[in-house]
């Protein structure tokens, strides 16, 4: 814990020198009053009366300006508080935002990524389709296409090939998007709850 700065020491004593100071006075009073009771006069007890009632409203002026002093520090306490609130609350806005921009625009990639992908397995699945169908339509024909008809079937393969890849692929951006997106709205919920 820190060491507690002068302006504290110096407030501290202060206020023990107003309540010792009040305690004092009415201290002072109550051995006026002591002394001039065992005297017996009127006009002793008037005066040592109307002093202990002065050095009473004396020493409640102290403890009432102790008070007020005091009230005003704490509401100043809370307002340097409440500052450092709101600004750490603006910080993590800031965080919170530029998290945000940061998951949309991994989405937005994510998104373009499965796009070009579903795009390329169409067109990979045609192809394959048009191959298949060639490969049929020169089955049909004489012998002598045998050799075409093999590359044909090699060709049917690479596109099977490439079709499946492509679909493990699609399927491996699919579930980064899927966690990335569940990160993101548990971030957001954490966010809110916050």
């Amino acid at each position: 814990m820190a060491s507690p700065s002068v302006t504290q020491v110096t407030r501290k004593r202060r206020r023990g020198t107003r309540v010792s100071l009040a305690v004092g006075l009415l201290l002072l009073a109550g051995l006026v009053v002591a002394v001039a009771v065992p005297s017996g006069a009127v006009l002793a007890l008037t005066g040592a009366a109307c002093l202990a009632v002065a050095l009473g409203a004396a020493a409640t002026r102290l403890v009432y300006v102790e008070l007020l002093d005091t009230r005003r520090e704490s509401a100043a306490e809370r307002a340097a508080q409440a500052q450092g609130y709101r600004w750490m609350a603006e910080i993590r806005a800031a965080e919170t935002a530029t998290f945000v921009e940061t998951m949309q625009a991994r989405i937005a990639e994510r998104e373009q990524a499965i796009e070009e992908l579903e795009v390329a397995l169409t067109s990979a699945q045609r192809r394959a389709a048009q191959a298949t169908r060639r490969r049929n339509a020169e089955g049909r024909r004489a012998a002598a296409l045998d050799v075409q008809l093999a590359e044909s079937e090699l060709r049917t393969g690479e596109a099977r090939l490439r079709i499946a890849e492509l679909e493990v692929e699609v399927a491996t951006l699919r579930a980064e998007l899927d966690s990335v997106t569940a990160a993101w709205r548990a971030a957001d919920r954490q966010r809110k709850h916050a």
